[in-house]
């Protein structure tokens, strides 16, 4: 028992310091053409962070099944410097981005992808991770 309780203290950890898609949220419809804001939120780490960049970018899912970001990025809208910082109390550190949705793009399911780069530990480490959130083009 204490050993499951030692992983899932750890499993907490590592999860506190992933990015998440804070916008658009999930499913929500967007016109092409229109501009998006997508926010990247960056929880506080326990272990000591340095921010590098995100890049964000958008596939359709319209002809086929929609592939996490570590495989495909799609059309970059996006890519360059996160810097996250608090706004409102209730939400941790965040970055507004705001990105056009191609004109061309079409109707249907879509994904916002994101790759993450920092820097993590003492030492430190590089750390890449990707998120993604489903959208719906209208």
């Amino acid at each position: 028992m204490q050993l499951f309780s030692s992983l899932a203290a750890f499993a907490g950890l590592a999860l506190a310091q992933n990015a998440v898609i804070g916008l658009p949220t999930p499913n929500q419809t967007v016109a092409p053409g229109s501009n998006i804001i997508v926010q990247i939120q960056r929880p506080n780490s326990l272990s000591g962070s340095t921010e590098m960049a995100v890049a964000i970018g958008l596939v359709s899912c319209l002809h086929r099944v929609c592939q996490p970001a570590s495989n495909i990025m799609g059309s970059i809208v996006y890519n360059g410097l996160f810097d996250p910082t608090y706004h409102e109390t209730y939400l941790p550190p965040y970055q507004n981005f705001t990105v056009t949705v191609p004109f061309a793009f079409a109707a249907g399911q879509a994904q916002i992808n994101v790759a993450h780069a920092t820097l993590l530990g003492a030492g430190p480490y590089p750390d890449l991770e990707s998120l993604n959130q489903t959208i719906i083009i209208s």
